[in-house]
């Protein structure tokens, strides 16, 4: 029996050696705190979206060992096809997908795809196979052939359109770039030009942005005053702020949060899943989910430095930067700080193709450590 167990652990060991399990630790902790959420924030079908979710994870987590295992020199030489391949999907999409504001989902009937997720791993991708072919820091001909890799998937994105996306991608292209070495003053004018677009969407005339769709420029306005129209389009954010404030200290209780289970905070088990958290679990459980984000995005960037080569240290460091964004971006939109833009909180929000590819990701980013040689670069 002893012997057994022995060639199990063995057999264990040998399938899980390509793992990081800090990283795994904090991903899991995370996901178990995330069905607690689902299963609560789903009401009546409550064990449906937690049994959905938990086979995303499932999923996720498959593919984060497969990735994980792969050498990140292999990967490198499958970059362009990974990146040309995204395309495909996001080009189809425009024509056959489904979604309430535009074409954001393809429906394969035993899931739903949503072609943009898959693009915030392949450009990190494509930026760090293009970087690693030239001298750093980037000159200009480098530098526009980095802005033409996202130029692209983030014109096509736009085209569905889903504006919040594309500015994901955007940021995770930003961070390629700050890791390649770009020169701080171009970060300085793009802080400029984000304070002004900031400027712009508070206080600028709704005319000026003609280029907008209607619901595109309702939220915007939703956004600087939502009790302007509490009971139509300031609803969602009152009624998540609502929730946030009632948490308190130390929440309501799991399964007691009043505005998911009474129908008031909508898109409960999606944008606004980390409002049901802050409601159940309170300050405690915001500082709680807080640590463990920091945590995974601090792992991500630890490996990135310890990366012997330029495409392992960026697209580690990029995908662990990513996830920052994105958790500022949901924070901030809940709280009505920045503007709703359907951000999800990563592996806290409902949503397949999103937990999928982002265990991916960290399956990269464990590749870069598990195959980090020991000795030259």
């Amino acid at each position: 029996m002893k012997s057994i167990l022995r060639w199990l652990a063995g057999l264990g060991a040998y399938y899980a050696r390509t793992l990081d399990l800090p990283l795994l630790g904090a991903l899991c902790a995370l996901m178990v705190f995330d069905l607690f959420v689902m299963y609560s924030a789903g009401g009546n079908q409550g064990a449906h979206f937690a049994l959905k979710q938990g086979m995303n994870f499932v999923a996720g987590l498959g593919f984060m060992w497969a990735l994980s295992r792969v050498p990140p020199a292999r990967l490198r030489s499958w970059t362009p096809a990974a990146y040309v391949a995204a395309l495909l999907p996001l080009l189809l999409v425009l024509f056959i997908g489904h979604g309430k504001h535009g074409n954001l989902w393809i429906d394969l009937h035993f899931f739903y795809l949503q072609p943009s997720e898959l693009v915030k791993i392949t450009l990190p991708m494509a930026l760090a196979w293009w970087f690693n072919r030239e001298p750093l820091p980037p000159g200009i001909k480098t530098l526009l052939v980095a802005g033409l890799l996202i130029a692209v998937p983030v014109g096509l994105v736009l085209l569905q359109p889903d504006f919040g996306t594309a500015l994901l991608i955007i940021a995770g292209g930003v961070f390629a770039l700050y890791l390649a070495g770009l020169a701080w003053q171009w970060f300085a004018l793009g802080g400029f030009g984000a304070i002004a677009g900031y400027g712009v969407a508070m206080y600028a005339p709704i005319e000026w942005f003609f280029f907008f769709r209607e619901y595109q420029k309702e939220r915007i306005l939703t956004f600087r005053n939502p009790e302007n129209d509490p009971l139509g389009a300031g609803w969602n954010i009152v009624q998540s702020k609502i929730a946030i404030g009632g948490g308190g200290f130390t929440g309501k209780g799991w399964l007691h949060g009043t505005q998911a289970h009474l129908n008031y905070l909508p898109e409960h088990t999606t944008d606004f899943a980390f409002s049901v958290l802050s409601e159940e679990f309170g300050w405690i459980g915001v500082a709680f989910a807080m640590v463990l984000y920091v945590f995974i995005i601090g792992r991500c960037l630890w490996i990135a430095i310890d990366a012997r080569d330029t495409y392992s240290r960026i697209i580690a460091g990029t995908l662990g930067l990513s996830m920052f964004v994105y958790v500022v971006f949901n924070g901030g939109m809940i709280s009505g700080l920045l503007p709703v833009v359907g951000v999800p909180m990563p592996l806290l929000s409902y949503g397949g193709t999103a937990a999928v590819s982002l265990l991916a990701g960290m399956g990269i980013v464990m590749a870069v450590k598990a195959h980090r040689p020991v000795h030259g670069y």
